[in-house]
């Protein structure tokens, strides 16, 4: 066995309506509790807010939009640093869960937010956190990754251990009112952190492999049911599990050339992560085939157990198959011009791309500027 390192992640509570058993986690002092206004609306996070406002001071930062901007980010550290906040809680989807790494660690380390971005530079100490996802879909609340929106919308990242949350909350209550875009758009983000964590060139390793396959598991066998029949707890329950199994399988794997290519059309068109992934995600496994034939084919007898019988090519092909079936039968419009891309636009998406070199490295070939100017077009 090839030596490796596995990071476990934060420890996890899961079930319904776990509120209180969360505010019992945290330090009797003020919490940041970060959230966007959308939620707070529907009444999503109420329960929470309850439960944790009960014993401690509550500061509830509602401001963070999609693709967080960096702005955003030190607004809500300000509203922390003014209330002198012991904790940080998220309640949300991946924007808000950045949000929340990156504003404890910085809360809690006193460092630059310009001095860490990377991986493995921010080695300071964050306040407690806990992460409380209300999609199933970017596993954000398992990682040490935080993703924000900076000047000229490039996406930079902090990559680091101490993003790691000390609590993870999964309750799938909190997302039975997702619209069925959301539901399934961010179901195909955390297929594609599984698929990607499985294949990636360079820290793949059994650990990873294994919840990676799980979570493709349960998040195949499960989409279609959460779309068709929204309110089903069990299968909405299976697939948050998933989400997180491979949010766990991708912090330690990490994604590659699918959220390469998926990252300049959030940029510059603030179009929804899981969306830009699900547009993606058939022309660069295509362009991964030969490379990552033998892989793909081990993860299309998980979702398609008959295929056992087809040679290793045929596996893998049929894996992309019916993995774009899935994105096309959720309802998703998978076309670039969909969204208001123009053909033109594919030499500017490529080279913005090719700033994600963090990805990139992990993409089972290479993927060259002309190939992802390519891989737009086909797209589009």
């Amino acid at each position: 066995m090839r030596p490796f390192t596995f990071n476990p992640g934060p420890k996890l509570i899961a079930g319904q309506d776990q509120a209180q058993a969360l505010a019992e986690k945290l330090p009797a002092a003020p919490c940041l509790l970060v959230t966007d206004q959308e939620l707070v609306r529907l009444g999503v996070s109420d329960a929470y807010r309850a439960a944790i406002g009960k014993d401690r001071e509550l500061v509830v930062f509602d401001s963070v939009e999609a693709d967080p901007s960096k702005e955003t980010l030190l607004a809500a550290v300000e509203a922390g640093r003014q209330a002198e906040v012991a904790s940080v809680v998220a309640v949300g989807g991946g924007s808000p869960m950045d949000v929340a790494k990156l504003a404890a660690y910085l809360l809690g380390s006193g460092d630059v937010l310009d001095e860490i971005w990377g991986v493995n530079i921010a080695q300071g100490r964050r306040l407690p956190l806990a992460l409380v996802p209300t999609t199933a879909g970017t596993g954000s609340e398992a990682t040490p990754i935080s993703v924000v929106t900076c000047e000229g919308g490039v996406k930079l990242a902090v990559n680091s251990p101490p993003l790691i949350a000390d609590w993870a909350v999964l309750d799938a209550t909190l997302t039975l009112g997702l619209p069925r875009h959301v539901t399934a758009a961010t179901g195909i983000d955390a297929i594609v952190h599984a698929v990607e964590a499985y294949t990636s060139a360079r820290l793949k390793n059994p650990l990873s492999d294994a919840l990676a396959r799980e979570a493709l598991r349960l998040l195949s066998g499960n989409l279609l049911a959460t779309i068709r029949q929204p309110h089903d707890l069990e299968a909405r329950s299976a697939m948050l599990l998933g989400a997180h199994l491979a949010g766990l399988a991708f912090s330690n794997a990490p994604v590659a050339g699918v959220h390469a290519l998926a990252y300049p059309l959030g940029g510059l068109h603030h179009l929804p992560h899981g969306l830009t992934n699900a547009l993606m995600l058939r022309h660069v496994l295509g362009h991964n085939l030969e490379a990552a034939r033998d892989h793909y084919a081990e993860l299309a007898e998980i979702i398609e157990p008959d295929c056992t019988g087809l040679g290793s090519q045929a596996r893998a092909a049929l894996l992309i198959e019916r993995l774009d079936g899935l994105a096309q039968t959720s309802g998703l419009a998978l076309r670039l011009r969909d969204h208001g891309i123009a053909f033109e636009e594919a030499p500017l998406l490529a080279k913005e791309a090719m700033r994600q070199t963090r990805l990139l490295v992990n993409n089972p070939c290479e993927i060259s500027e002309s190939d992802a100017q390519r891989l737009y077009e086909a797209a589009w």
